[in-house]
């Protein structure tokens, strides 16, 4: 049997029922495109008509339609077609106006998601896009302030019962189903305000009755997630307190959330001492939560259930009147803020951690402070440098350390000092891998490697004679003549002289070349330890 929520569904925005105003700023939005070329968020609760809005949208302006769910691939795979559709130029469509509507339905299911690059991503395609986009989403919030911001809102609201009543009694016409009114009106209010589901509960009865009858309808309430503005709107005006805390049980929130809600939209409608003692309440409530997270035992969420919505609820002193428009709260809009500035400090201590053999914490907490404080403004640029080269930071986390601007000529400066003496430290260490890679033996022409590597005993053997004589020179002046008049056995030369003529210069002159060489190699090894001697 054909589903009829497929059969029925609108094919013009004149046959959307219940969202009158929506329905218009829908038009207008697609009539104005090319005057604003952004993208739309249509919003709501599941059922409402956004997806068939948005086809019938199409429908109403010879637009073709390319549909995406975000739930049904990958965020990358539909990223990129979107990207794909939405760059297309209008000589490729071949829809009325060269344009064609891209629709991307459960939108908000994007965000969490880890493997298409972020909100970000979403946001750029959707700024850049050649198309017009129509976002479908359930969850609003769930979606990222960047993208909200980027796009034009349109909210689709829950479809009234009497809206409902008509379209079901059109569906019943078209049928040939006999049905009472009043069953109509029973399957509308069942369905709070999903016309879809209360087309799919018509069908259902429809199949197993000649006639529709009240009788009929046995279908219950439905179970059915409460949006968390009703709940605020219930809490703050209507219900007495157990009424609110049995209006929490529907609400698809944890109380460390609910919390943030309720603190952040009640001084909104109380005043006085009213809200003093909401605030009290909500106070225990943080208690509580403080206990659940110092002993990990979740059955005391349901203390601070009872004061975040119980006692803010008794707290109401008047009756509480006309719409208030509520908001998320100001905490999580504070942490989207700050949350570049997280990272970069993550990163850093990240890196100490690895490098000093200390846990991540403590190279926030411990180390990342007296780093601050020591290179405050880059004024010691020497101890910056060496900071800079032994934690591999760029621009930005020399600027968040060391509290100067990213892009100024000191800090990138002090950058790039860093970057050559990483890169000389490099070549250093290396090894002689160069030098012995010049001295292998080419096979067409043996002669001169010989003679290389003549050259080379030879330079050996003064330094080993340097060393001979250097061990003599060492030697106490009491030395026993006897001793010092022996012929090694094979020599030719006298035991009183180990060296050859001249090799004492050699030796000397070694002497002093290495003297430097070593200085230069300890500072240089010192300079290997970080900002170890710094703590």
């Amino acid at each position: 049997m054909t589903d009829w929520t497929e059969k029925y569904r609108p094919t013009t925005l004149s046959a959307v029922r219940g969202n009158d105003k929506a329905r218009d700023q829908l038009r207008e939005w697609a009539q104005t495109w090319d005057d604003h070329r952004k993208a739309a968020i249509v919003h709501g609760s599941p059922g409402v008509g956004k997806t068939s809005a948005a086809h019938a949208l199409a429908n109403d302006l010879g637009w073709p339609v390319m549909e995406l769910n975000a739930s049904d691939h990958r965020g990358a795979e539909v990223i990129e077609r979107v990207a794909g559709e939405a760059s297309k130029s209008g000589t490729l469509t071949g829809g009325s106006g060269g344009r064609r509507l891209v629709i991307l339905d459960e939108a908000d299911n994007f965000h969490g998601n880890a493997d298409y690059g972020g909100s970000r991503e979403v946001t750029r395609v959707v700024k850049s896009a050649n198309q017009p986009i129509v976002l479908v989403a359930n969850e609003f919030y769930d979606m990222s302030q960047s993208l909200r911001n980027a796009c034009e809102t349109i909210e689709f609201r829950d479809v009234s019962a009497r809206s409902i009543v008509p379209v079901l009694r059109d569906i019943c016409r078209k049928e040939g189903v006999e049905f009472e009114d009043d069953a109509l009106a029973a399957i509308a209010d069942a369905t709070s305000g999903d016309l879809r589901s209360a087309v799919n509960d018509l069908q259902a009865i429809a199949e197993d009755a000649e006639t529709l009858t009240t009788d009929d309808v046995v279908t219950g309430e439905r179970d059915r997630t409460e949006g968390i503005f009703d709940f605020l709107d219930a809490l703050i005006k209507e219900k007495d307190a157990e009424g609110a805390l049995k209006a929490s049980y529907d609400v698809d929130e944890t109380p460390d959330d609910l919390i943030n809600w309720i603190e952040d939209n009640v001084p909104k409608d109380y005043r006085g001492r009213e809200l003093a003692d909401a605030y009290g309440y909500l106070s225990n409530a943080d208690r509580w939560l403080g206990r659940v997270r110092a002993t990990q035992n979740y059955s005391y969420w349901r203390y601070a259930t009872d004061n975040m919505t119980a006692g803010v609820a008794a707290s109401r002193r008047e009756d509480k009147g006309g719409w208030t428009r509520y908001g998320p709260p100001s905490y999580w809009s504070k942490l989207g803020r700050s949350r570049s500035t997280r990272d970069t400090r993550d990163a850093i201590a990240e890196r100490i951690a690895e490098r000093e053999g200390v846990s991540v914490a403590t190279a926030r907490r411990d180390l990342l402070p007296y780093l601050s404080a020591m290179t405050h403004h880059c004024r010691n640029r020497e101890l910056t440098v060496r900071m800079t080269a032994a934690y591999e930071l760029d621009e930005a986390e020399v600027s968040f350390v060391t509290g100067s601007g990213k892009d100024t000529n000191k800090v990138q400066n002090i950058v790039a000092d860093a970057g050559e003496r990483r890169e000389a430290r490099v070549v250093e260490h290396g090894g002689d891998a160069f030098l012995d890679a010049s001295r292998t033996r080419d096979p067409s022409d043996g002669r001169d490697d010989d003679a290389s590597g003549d050259d080379a005993d030879d330079g050996s053997q003064h330094t080993l004679d340097a060393s001979v004589a250097g061990s003599a020179d060492d030697e106490p002046s009491g030395t026993n003549e006897g001793e010092s008049d022996e012929t090694a056995p094979g020599d030719g030369r006298a035991g009183g002289s180990t060296e050859d003529p001249g090799s004492g210069d050699e030796a000397a002159e070694t002497d002093d070349d290495s003297s430097p060489d070593t200085a230069e190699q300890a500072a240089e090894d010192e300079d290997q330890s970080g900002l170890e001697d710094f703590f």
